[in-house]
């Protein structure tokens, strides 16, 4: 070892860098479009705009700790008890202080993979060990062989549905069984950052399986469809021991004055975002459409982006979107998430990819 520099943990070197979508190059007289993030394209709604505006002179000071007035506001819009809400600086903050709540040194973690990037760094850096379960042909959570994963190290499991970054989910049914199947000392979480891109008919009753199961955790964000990417905001739905042990292994302080009065706006203004989410649906849809009529083959997605497996094509077809203003997040040899965006860029993702099938 070299001598007279800092001692850092051995195994923080090996921890993989969390890839975010990257911002498009510039491509000379084109306008480009950064489809890799899955963020919402709609401007921020007014009303949001307002009660951020109005916050500004309060920036000098602390935001509230507890984000009393934010949780209040989402336990009345859910009906969920305040003492079982818990928030954190996006849910990808929130997946991390579950981690180190329930798992360290020896303890296992497990999840599907390909799902969240998430997952792996927070466990690593947990010191616990990843358990990645294969997904299934279709791109879905493989909830028998996750099951079959467990053993008497288990301490947390991670469900995405939808998935990131297939957009598959696990039907209803699926979840309820497996939960019921699972034992009740080990965490479930149900990490769902994209539940309002999903119909009504096709969601489980999440908030209905947390109350009954003391073990499972609910997450979801006011990243996606409130489009609150930037002020970083998450939320989780648990029993109340489970929700203490997030708020102390929260950062302090970590959610902004105005990323609360912004959530409090985004949840009072819910009608409008919503017709931004049939927005999407409708041109996710589309897209699909067009994407199998040229000959590819994607599954369904069920979240605000599409997902093309490509294996060993994946960094032709990347470079061929990139040249053309598009940046899409790449999975190297494995595939493509594409964020469905506004038409003008949902068309030429449709139009490049007619030319590379």
């Amino acid at each position: 070892m070299a001598d007279n520099i800092p001692r850092l943990r051995a195994d923080i070197e090996s921890i993989a860098d969390y890839k975010a979508g990257a911002r498009p190059k510039p491509v000379h007289g084109v306008t480009t479009f950064k489809v890799s993030s899955n963020e919402s394209h709609h401007d921020p709604l007014p009303s949001v705009t307002a009660a951020i505006t109005q916050a500004l002179p309060e920036i000098n000071r602390y935001p509230d700790p507890s984000s009393a007035d934010l949780v209040a506001a989402i336990s009345q819009q859910f009906s969920v008890p305040a003492e079982h809400i818990s928030l954190g600086t996006g849910s990808v903050a929130l997946c991390g202080q579950i981690i180190q709540s329930a798992a360290g040194p020896g303890d296992e973690v497990i999840y599907a993979w390909r799902s969240f990037e998430a997952y792996p760094i927070w466990t690593q850096i947990a010191g616990a060990t990843s358990v990645q379960v294969p997904l299934a042909a279709d791109e879905s959570h493989d909830l028998d062989a996750m099951k079959a994963a467990i053993t008497n190290r288990t301490r947390v499991i991670f469900i995405c549905s939808p998935n990131n970054p297939t957009g598959q989910i696990s039907s209803a049914q699926d979840i309820a069984k497996f939960i019921k199947s699972v034992s009740p000392e080990i965490l479930i979480v149900l990490d769902e950052a994209y539940i309002e891109y999903l119909p009504d008919e096709l969601r489980s009753d999440s908030v209905g399986l947390y109350r009954e199961h003391p073990n499972v955790v609910v997450l979801r964000t006011f990243s996606k469809a409130y489009g609150l990417a930037g002020l970083r905001v998450g939320y989780a739905f648990a029993q109340e021991r489970i929700s203490a042990a997030l708020r102390k292994t929260a950062l302090p302080f970590g959610v902004s004055t105005l990323a609360q009065v912004a959530s409090i706006a985004a949840l009072k203004a819910e009608a409008e975002l919503m017709e931004r989410v049939k927005f999407v649906q409708q041109e996710r849809a589309r897209v699909l459409a067009a994407l199998r009529a040229q000959g590819w083959t994607p599954e369904e997605s069920y979240a605000n982006f599409v997902w093309l497996r490509l294996n060993e094509k994946t960094a032709h077809v990347y470079e061929s979107l990139e040249q053309a203003g598009l940046s899409v997040r790449p999975f190297p040899n494995e595939g493509l998430r594409i964020t469905v965006a506004e038409p003008e860029a949902n068309d030429r993702v449709i139009d490049v990819l007619s030319g590379l099938v």
